[in-house]
């Protein structure tokens, strides 16, 4: 994995002091199936944060009622922010 500091998007949250963003593909946008397969969780989950309230997970894309997509960039930041960084007792 390649670490990357750019490209922040104002819709995502940066990660904290000291943190990273990690890239996790080459490709601009990621389906719901792929993101999945990133998070080793079942799709149904990645639609259930899309669509149940609260709204959870990485920003969307809606392309159309069926397809939706999630830019890579987005997810990279997502994931940067959510990352807990144990201190040294």
């Amino acid at each position: 994995m390649r670490l990357v500091t750019q490209n922040a998007s104002p819709d995502v949250p940066a990660p904290q002091e000291g943190g990273e963003i990690i890239q996790l593909s080459p490709k601009p946008f990621m389906s719901t199936e792929e993101l999945a397969g990133l998070l080793d969780v079942d799709p149904s989950t990645i639609r259930r944060w899309r669509t149940v309230p609260p709204l959870q997970g990485p920003p969307f894309i809606p392309i159309s009622d069926r397809v939706v997509k999630y830019a890579t960039a987005d997810v990279e930041r997502w994931l940067s922010a959510r990352r807990v960084v144990p201190r040294a007792a």
